[in-house]
């Protein structure tokens, strides 16, 4: 059957829309961030609705969660079942079967050899709290080595690894001591000035930035862990030589620490790969997992090498982490992504990437496309030459794309972040291409 949508008939917000908004206005906090006027009524696959009928392509797909698509029927079955069967018990303390068969799960899919064990929370900024006190009781030292431009959630312990904006630190502090912050290895923006390729291919920032902080500030057997986005993901979706994170993965070798990576936007299949380690070819001690684990129901999850999971019993737990209907959601996006989904996500990652690129030979505002799987970036800049970022341009492509059936969200200070579900097609793929093209052209940027 073919497909109906974008269909914006009624400019957005509509209605029903503003009546929502004003809501909203009036009683939630205004703490958050509300990237434009969109409110949503359904999904299916690729689509979102809204309240007054307005179609999208979703090339966000709330922000990297919406794994299986909108609605997948596998995933909703599985909802309903375990919804059914019971709400609620409580993992710390009691045992059920869809919390264990999640756990082997994913402890034998995780990369490595070693045995793995697993705790499951309730969000991405869980699992980071949880692995900064695993790393610290496991290796009984306090600091943590952390990267310029990481995101890694919103509670304490959360914010003071983060280095991405300054408004997710600004007026919470002091935040958690220990914490030391270090260049993230870019290949479009290399610290040292390299040429794009030549970053790729032999990068030695690690070993010169870190030189002066382990002769002035820090010990290396004081370090606890190393934690990474192997894929850096709010900071603008940048990916690293792999050299950059070989060397932190020899220096916790060599000095006792852990390497912890961050995939909760870039595991579960998005790379193309079900974690970015694989396709980095590096294996961390911990990697941390939410967002696409179970297509939108909230669940997260430490995975640690079996050797490193040693903290005692009753030292950490959850009320709802791992809750039943979550772990059947997960269970369910796991036997998709595994079974074709992942496939999709490299196929049509690669179409779209080939088509941005395309869409770079015409507009001299994208300085750099770069992504894996529907992992992708798109960086805006004023001068190529200067790769000075264009700020503000992300949020007019954003805007305009939104008004024409598209939802696009940014990160970092100038990039466009492309995300959608990984039940991406054909079609989706290239009509949202036309329409990043028209809008670029509409928008007057220099082509």
């Amino acid at each position: 059957m073919p497909k109906d949508y974008p269909n914006v008939v009624v400019a957005p917000p509509g209605p029903r829309a503003k009546a929502i908004i004003a809501q909203d206005e009036l009683y939630a906090s205004p703490s958050y961030i509300k990237e434009y006027p969109l409110a949503v009524e359904r999904g299916e696959g690729a689509m979102l609705q809204d309240v007054d009928g307005n179609t999208y392509l979703d090339y966000m797909a709330g922000i990297a969660v919406a794994s299986t698509g909108h609605a997948h029927p596998a995933v909703v079955a599985a909802i309903r079942k375990a919804a059914g069967d019971f709400l609620h018990v409580c993992s710390t303390d009691f045992y059920y079967a869809g919390f264990s068969a999640l756990c082997e799960r994913l402890a034998k899919l995780a990369p490595g050899p070693q045995p793995k064990k697993v705790f499951l929370t309730n969000s991405g900024t869980e699992a980071v709290e949880g692995a900064i006190k695993l790393a610290r009781s496991h290796t009984k030292r306090p600091n943590i080595i952390a990267f310029e431009g990481a995101f890694h959630g919103r509670t304490m312990g959360a914010i003071s690894l983060n280095s991405s904006k300054l408004k997710y630190r600004r007026n919470f502090g002091p935040l958690l001591p220990g914490i030391f912050h270090l260049p993230y290895a870019n290949p479009y923006r290399c610290p040292r000035g390299q040429a794009q390729a030549r970053c790729k291919a032999d990068c030695s920032c690690s070993a010169d930035y870190s030189a002066s902080l382990f002769r002035e500030r820090l010990s290396p057997d004081e370090v606890a862990a190393v934690i990474i986005e192997p894929i850096l993901g709010e900071g603008g979706y940048v990916i690293p030589p792999r050299d950059f994170l070989q060397f932190w993965r020899d220096f916790c070798d060599e000095h006792g620490a852990l390497l912890i990576f961050d995939e909760i936007q870039s595991g579960i299949g998005r790379t193309g790969r079900m974690f970015a380690a694989e396709l980095l070819d590096v294996t961390p001690d911990v990697i941390l997992l939410a967002k696409g684990l179970a297509s939108g129901m909230p669940i997260g999850a430490i995975v640690a090498r079996e050797s490193v999971m040693t903290w005692e019993r009753g030292s950490h737990g959850s009320t709802f982490g791992g809750n039943p209907v979550c772990c059947a959601a997960a269970l369910a996006t796991l036997d998709l992504i595994e079974h074709g989904l992942m496939q999709n996500a490299a196929r049509r990652g690669a179409e779209l990437l080939a088509g941005m690129r395309q869409l770079q030979q015409h507009h001299e505002a994208i300085g750099d496309v770069r992504g894996a799987g529907l992992m992708i970036g798109v960086e805006f800049v004023k001068d190529r030459t200067t790769k000075e970022p264009f700020e503000g341009f992300a949020h007019d492509v954003e805007m305009a794309a939104f008004r024409k059936g598209l939802l696009l969200l940014s990160c970092g200070r100038s990039t466009i972040r492309l995300a959608p579900p990984l039940v991406l097609d054909d079609y989706d793929v290239s009509t949202g291409l036309r329409i990043i093209g028209e809008v670029l052209s509409e928008l007057r940027v220099p082509a």
